[in-house]
């Protein structure tokens, strides 16, 4: 009970600063003191987790899968007033931001997400409640499109650490996805006046 008490207060100090990270100015240095307090949440909230099978080229593979079909839906969104405003709010902090810092923000995050998520949580509520709190976390930022690609990103990342028996597999396929979406989306939805 304790242990499940302790990671119920890190999702809430991470889900608050998450929040708060993408409420603040793209670029600036609040953006990524935040950001970086996120990746250190989820990091030292998760303690040792099990690494898993260590398969390499898979996860990779399912990585670039998943971006191409949300590029797929990319080119859709973008017809869709609501789902183009709210992906490219996130995008701006790729557009107004030094790309070294945002890249190193974005894979950093990505990668402490799974420690914390299917690593620590994933033992502690199983699966399906570590996906409900990824998803749930997700809504701190207001942000439909990462709540909906928390969603869907949530349930193969799940798949993938019940498979692996760990957190290297989803770890990689998190942080292949996040560093494809950063490469191209950005040119998809260029910043609105």
């Amino acid at each position: 009970m304790r242990r499940r008490a302790y990671l119920a207060a890190a999702t809430a100090a991470g889900s608050g600063l998450l929040g708060a990270s993408l409420a603040s100015r793209s670029g600036s240095r609040r953006f990524h003191a935040l950001t970086a307090s996120v990746a250190a949440t989820w990091f030292a909230g998760a303690g040792r987790v099990p690494r898993g099978r260590p398969d390499v080229v898979q996860p990779l593979v399912v990585g670039a899968g998943a971006f191409g079909v949300f590029y797929g839906f990319a080119l859709v969104a973008r017809h869709i007033p609501p789902l183009r405003r709210a992906i490219t709010g996130v995008l701006d902090h790729a557009h107004r931001g030094s790309t070294p810092s945002v890249v190193a923000t974005t894979l950093v995050t990505g990668a402490a997400e799974e420690v914390f998520f299917r690593g620590a949580l994933h033992d502690a509520f199983g699966a399906r409640g570590a996906t409900v709190a990824y998803v749930l976390s997700t809504t701190a930022t207001r942000n439909p499109a990462l709540v909906l690609a928390s969603a869907v990103m949530g349930t193969l990342f799940a798949v993938q650490r019940h498979r692996a028996g760990g957190v290297q597999a989803p770890m990689l396929t998190h942080v292949a996805w996040s560093a494809l979406m950063l490469a191209v989306m950005p040119r998809l939805f260029p910043p609105e006046d």
